[in-house]
């Protein structure tokens, strides 16, 4: 198997530590290596270290080779700029097959936090030997301890069972659902949290791209026919500007019929927003998460960083709050979803100092 860990996010839930020139993956959010260098780790456990791959944006190449000095640059697939990850899936599949025609691919975002390792070893060997003998799409759907509301839900069919019991059809994606919708999928039993890590044959995803994102395939394969010429880099650029940005699951996986769930019990966090990762920290006698210069009074519940200037709070409860090079960020726990939003109105003000 070839290991692809997609590192080209920008990570704009984790503003102020998460910049366009520093980005989550890059930091050391939930311990003290960086998520990146954390899924390195966790991908060598399954998959030949030449076969280790990481796709990235331009503007982050330096810093990712930095943090990964064992990496070698041919192993570096770059886009020209972020267009979400169904273009970037399709890169990397064209660089793949054209190495090896026959190759099975599995998909890692980056900024995924799993310790189970062994469980997680065991699944992804599952869902390769799937991949490799069936034309499939492949994901991982996590069995949901609770009725969360961050993260997307994969409904499979019980009946329909593929492999060792392990392996569902899967019958529909949903999005992000509210409280009382989450709680049914949980009672249903038929729902699990999708994870938004794939594996496939480099062939089968790229035919399915050819089904239905025409124009991204040709535009593919015009990539893949520059390859290891001197013409590559302007092809690149040329096509990559003509390519709508889309996700995987929108432009694909709602869309083909050979999707399939490896239904998986592991311990897994997308790390989606700071009070997820207040959910995994340690916490002190007070439910607290405090990190660097912080001083408290009557303060519970809350998750504060700062490395370089004093925060001290009194009475607070249930607060994120960053401090991190020129700005502050200071939200409810229940509101960290909206960091993005808060970043996107930055973008719209022209505040790129704070970006």
């Amino acid at each position: 198997m070839y290991a692809v860990i997609m590192a080209g996010g920008v990570g704009k839930r984790f503003w102020p530590r998460s910049r366009k020139d520093r980005p989550k993956q890059l930091l050391d959010i939930v311990s003290d290596q960086s998520m990146l260098r954390l899924t390195y780790e966790r991908m060598k456990k399954i998959a030949d270290e030449k076969k280790i791959y990481v796709a990235v944006g331009q503007n982050l190449t330096d810093q990712v080779l930095k943090e990964l000095p064992e990496l070698s640059e041919r192993n570096l697939i770059v886009e020209p700029c972020g267009k979400n990850t169904a273009p970037c899936i399709g890169l990397v599949a064209t660089h793949i097959i054209h190495k090896d025609p026959n190759a099975v691919i599995g998909i890692f975002p980056a900024d995924h936090l799993i310790k189970d390792t062994r469980a997680f070893a065991t699944a992804v060997s599952k869902g390769v030997q799937f991949a490799r003998d069936h034309v499939a799409l492949v994901t991982f759907g996590i069995t949901p301890t609770r009725p969360a509301t961050g993260y997307g839900y994969i409904q499979y069919d019980k009946k329909e069972t593929a492999y060792k019991s392990a392996i569902y059809k899967v019958k529909t994606f949903a999005e992000k659902p509210n409280l009382a919708t989450a709680q049914r999928f949980l009672e249903s039993g038929e729902f699990l949290w999708n994870s938004g890590m794939f594996i496939w044959k480099a062939e089968n995803i790229l035919n399915a791209l050819k089904l239905f994102q025409t124009e991204m395939y040709e535009s593919m394969q015009n990539i893949r026919n520059a390859i290891d010429t001197p013409r590559y880099d302007s092809v690149l650029k040329k096509q990559w500007a003509t390519i709508h940005p889309e996700s995987i699951d929108y432009g694909v996986m709602e869309k083909a019929k050979n999707v399939y769930v490896v239904r998986s019990s592991f311990d897994w966090s997308d790390v989606g927003s700071w009070d997820a990762v207040y959910e995994i920290k340690k916490k002190d006698k007070n439910g607290n998460v405090l990190i660097g210069e912080v001083l408290t009074l009557d303060s519970e519940s809350s998750y504060i960083y700062s490395r370089k200037n004093l925060i001290a709070t009194i009475g607070v409860k249930d607060l994120i709050i960053i401090q991190s090079k020129n700005s502050i960020l200071i939200v409810n726990r229940n509101e960290t979803e909206k960091v993005k939003d808060l970043v996107e109105l930055l973008e719209r003000k022209k505040m790129t100092e704070h970006l």
